[in-house]
């Protein structure tokens, strides 16, 4: 089977020669044209490495990478910028990419560079447990990149009741526990709670997280939600609860056990 590799670039012509490049090399290449759509394919697909640029619209290279090292994602990852100044450079190996490659470029750099991330993956990689086929970390899904409490997250459910720890969540009823203790929420307090429960472990962007909880048409305003993520994390502590809600700088949220 031919290595899979993820190209991310916004610049058409850019990620339409990387494509054409990888693929007479034998690569089968996947591609996108922005940050969202980036993290939707990469958590629902396996790939053998992915190529981001750094400046694209929504979610850049840098934050994206992020996202995925934070998820427990340890796919090797190229990152492409103009910007190619150390505070730059060290940005991006920083948020974990494994290399950094200034535009312009030469193919045959960037192909080398590639080789060399794989080899060092394949150096590293575990071995197989068994000889029976393993799953994707991110099972393939239908489910819009809008709509992320559709994805199975790693809390755990009793008939209606999300638990994460000692904090239990019943879309159902609408109400949520820490231990004996009820926490008083109101609807868009419980909206956020419930999402982030639901998809415990993932980090969520600024994005997904608003068109989920106030809808696709509203604007997003990331200080809005930080509001609201405050006042939830302050209804937590009064019940006794640790804090649950772990921010990702400069894109989003994630519920995570303490």
């Amino acid at each position: 089977m031919p290595e899979r590799v993820l190209v991310a670039d916004d610049d058409r012509a850019v990620r339409e020669a990387v494509e054409r490049a990888l693929e007479l090399e034998g690569y089968d290449v996947v591609t996108a044209g922005d940050g969202v759509e980036t993290l939707v394919l990469a958590r629902r697909d396996s790939f053998s490495a992915l190529i981001l640029d750094v400046m694209m619209p929504h979610i850049d290279g840098v934050a994206v990478c992020r996202v995925l090292r934070a998820d427990g994602d340890r796919t090797p990852v190229l990152l492409l910028t103009a910007r190619a100044g150390v505070p730059d450079r060290a940005d991006g190996l920083d948020a974990g990419a494994d290399d950094y490659l200034p535009k312009p470029f030469e193919v045959p750099e960037l192909l080398a560079r590639l080789r060399a991330l794989l080899r060092r993956a394949a150096l590293t990689a575990p071995p197989a447990a068994s000889t029976s086929p393993t799953s994707p970390t991110w099972p393939a899904s239908s489910a819009s990149p809008a709509s992320p409490a559709s994805r199975a997250g790693q809390g755990e459910r009793a008939g209606d009741l999300l638990r994460m720890a000692s904090l239990r969540v019943s879309p159902g009823t609408r109400r949520a526990w820490w231990g004996a203790a009820e926490l008083r929420l109101t609807r868009t307090e419980f909206d956020l709670l419930e999402l982030l429960v639901r998809n415990e472990g993932l980090v969520l962007d600024h994005a997904e997280i608003y068109r989920t909880v106030w809808g696709s048409d509203a604007a997003v305003d990331a200080k809005n939600l930080a509001g609201y993520v405050g006042y939830l994390r302050r209804k937590l502590a009064e019940t006794g609860a640790p804090d649950l809600i772990r921010t990702v700088r400069g894109v989003g949220y994630a519920a995570r056990r303490p």
